[in-house]
C-alpha cells in the first residue's frame, strides 16, 4: 500500500500527471540550488527532445519497474518502499498505455518527469528510485526498448510485402517481360522473375534487421554513467525482468552503444529502403507509355491540373524519395559520432530526431505499397512486339551451340544475322530450366529461407 502520510495521490489524479509536476519541473534534477536554468539555454538543449521523448515514456516507466525490483532485491531499497513505486509506476504505464499522458513543457526529459511524479506521490520514497542509475543508463534502455519494438513492426510489414511478392511471382510466372542492362533490351524475363527477385532481396534485408535485433537486445541498465556502481546491483534481474536477450557487460561499451545502435538500424533500414526505391522506380518505369508493363486502377494513381491524359505514379515516386532520404541515414549517424571519444556526450541526442521519424518514414512506404501492390494489373503479349525481337539472340547463339558450334562462332553468326536483318527466333523454343531461372523460380526455396528468418527475427 502507498505511504498515506508521504504521498499526496488525492491532490494528483493520475490522468493528469502532465500537470501534476508543473512548479517542481521548473528546477532541474541535477540543480542544486534554486538558480534557475537561463531560459534561451534551456530551450536550445531541450531542442525536440521532449517531442520524441513521448516516444520513449512507456519504455522508461517499464525500466523503472525492473530497477525498482532489482533495488529490493540487492536490499538497497525494503520490499514496502519498492512496492509503493510499483504501484505508483503501474498506474502512469496504464495512464500512458490509455493515451492520457502527455509530457509537461516544463520538465527537461521524460525521465525527469516520471521521478518527480514519483516524488510527488510517495516523497522521499520516489527520490529512492534513481539510486544506482544515471539517466544515461535510463535513456540506453529507453531506447533499446523501443528500437526491439520497431524492429517487429517493420519486420512484419515487410513479411506481409514478402508474401504479396510470392503470390504475384507464382501467378505471372508465364508471363513474359523485356529484361535490360544500361536500360537497353537485353534478355527474355518474366514477372514471375521480376517479383521473385524482390522478394529474394527481402530475405536479405530481414537477415540484416535480425543481425541488428541481436546486436541491440542486450541489457546495458547498470552501467549508470558509464562507470557502473559501487551498490551490489544485480543486472542479471533487470536483463530477465526487461526481456533481453542478454546483456552488455563492459559499462564503458554499454555507454559506446549510445548511437551505434541507432547507427546499425539505419543500415538495415536504408538496406530495406533500397530495395522498396529500386522496386518503386521499376514501377513507376513500366508504368510510362514507352514500356506500358503494368497500370493500375486511376484511384491508385493522380492527375495533372493542366493535361487531361495524366496518370501519375505519385505514391510510387514519394516511395521512392523517401527510400533516398532513408539511404542517407547512416552518413548522418557516422559524421555525429565519429568524432567523439568514450563516455556520453549531449551530441547523442540528435540521434533521436534523426532515426524516429525515418522509422516512421519507413513504415508508412511498406504500408501503402502493402496497400497499393495487390491492385497491379499485367500486361500479357509484351514480347510479341518487334521491337524486341533482339531479345532472343542469346537464345539462338544458345541454339547454335548445341547444334554443335562454338560459343564464339556461334556470336559471330547471330550478329552478323542482325546487322544483315535476317535474325528470327521462335518464342515457343524459350527454355530455361536452371534453379533462379524464367522457368524454375525456386520461389518455394525464397519462402522457406525467408520464413527461416522470420520466424528467428519474430520470435
Amino acid at each position: 500500500m502507498i505511504n498515506e502520510d508521504k504521498a499526496v495521490s488525492s491532490e494528483l489524479p493520475v490522468s493528469r500527471f502532465h500537470l501534476s509536476t508543473k512548479k517542481r519541473l521548473m528546477k532541474k534534477i541535477w540543480q542544486k540550488d534554486d538558480h534557475a536554468t537561463n531560459t534561451l539555454v534551456n530551450t536550445f538543449t531541450v531542442g525536440k527532445d521532449l517531442d520524441f521523448d513521448e516516444r520513449l515514456a512507456k519504455y522508461d516507466v517499464k525500466g523503472s519497474m525492473a530497477h525498482c525490483k532489482m533495488l529490493a532485491e540487492a536490499g538497497i531499497v525494503s520490499v514496502e518502499e519498492s512496492e509503493q513505486m510499483l504501484v505508483v509506476l503501474a498506474e502512469i504505464l496504464e495512464t500512458i498505455e490509455q493515451g492520457n499522458f502527455e509530457i509537461d513543457k516544463n520538465a527537461e526529459d521524460i525521465h525527469s518527469q516520471i521521478e518527480s511524479v514519483l516524488i510527488a506521490r510517495l516523497g522521499d520514497i520516489g527520490k529512492k528510485i534513481h539510486t544506482a542509475r544515471s539517466r544515461n543508463d535510463q535513456v540506453l534502455v529507453d531506447i533499446k526498448l523501443y528500437l526491439l519494438d520497431e524492429i517487429r513492426e517493420t519486420a512484419t510489414l515487410t513479411d506481409e510485402f514478402f508474401q504479396l511478392l510470392i503470390q504475384l511471382a507464382e501467378q505471372h510466372k508465364n508471363v513474359l517481360l523485356p529484361g535490360y542492362t544500361h536500360l537497353q533490351v537485353a534478355m527474355p524475363s518474366s514477372f514471375g522473375l521480376w517479383f521473385g527477385a524482390y522478394a529474394e532481396a527481402l530475405l536479405d534485408d530481414m537477415e540484416m534487421l535480425f543481425s541488428v535485433k541481436n546486436i541491440i537486445n542486450k541489457n546495458p541498465l547498470g552501467s549508470a554513467a558509464g562507470y557502473g556502481s559501487s551498490f551490489p546491483i544485480d543486472r542479471e534481474s533487470t536483463t530477465y525482468n526487461l526481456g533481453f536477450q542478454s546483456m552488455n557487460y563492459n559499462s564503458v561499451y554499454a555507454q559506446m552503444t549510445r548511437g551505434k545502435s541507432e547507427k546499425m538500424l539505419a543500415m538495415a533500414m536504408a538496406t530495406l529502403a533500397g530495395t522498396l526505391g529500386k522496386f518503386s522506380y521499376d514501377v513507376c518505369l513500366y508504368l510510362s507509355q514507352n514500356f506500358d508493363f503494368i497500370s493500375f486502377p486511376k484511384e491508385f494513381t493522380t492527375g495533372s491540373s493542366i493535361m487531361p491524359h495524366k496518370k501519375n505514379p505519385d505514391i510510387f515516386e514519394l516511395v521512392r524519395a523517401r527510400c533516398n532520404r532513408i539511404q542517407s541515414l547512416p552518413n548522418e549517424f557516422i559524421l555525429l559520432t565519429n568524432n567523439l571519444p568514450s563516455g556520453y556526450h549531449r551530441d547523442m541526442q540528435l540521434t533521436k530526431e534523426i532515426l524516429f521519424p525515418a522509422i516512421d518514414s519507413l513504415k508508412e512506404c511498406l504500408e501503402i505499397l502493402n496497400y497499393t501492390l495487390p491492385n497491379i494489373q499485367v500486361k500479357d503479349g509484351i514480347l510479341e512486339d518487334e521491337k524486341y525481337k533482339y531479345l532472343f539472340s542469346v537464345e539462338k547463339i544458345n541454339e547454335e551451340v548445341k547444334n554443335g558450334s562454338s560459343f564464339r562462332d556461334a556470336y559471330v553468326k547471330v550478329g552478323q544475322e542482325i546487322e544483315n536483318n535476317a535474325f528470327h527466333f521462335k518464342m515457343e523454343n524459350l527454355e530455361h530450366t536452371h534453379q533462379g531461372s524464367i522457368g524454375n523460380l525456386c520461389l518455394d526455396k525464397i519462402e522457406y529461407q525467408f520464413n527461416k528468418v522470420k520466424n528467428k527475427l519474430l520470435g
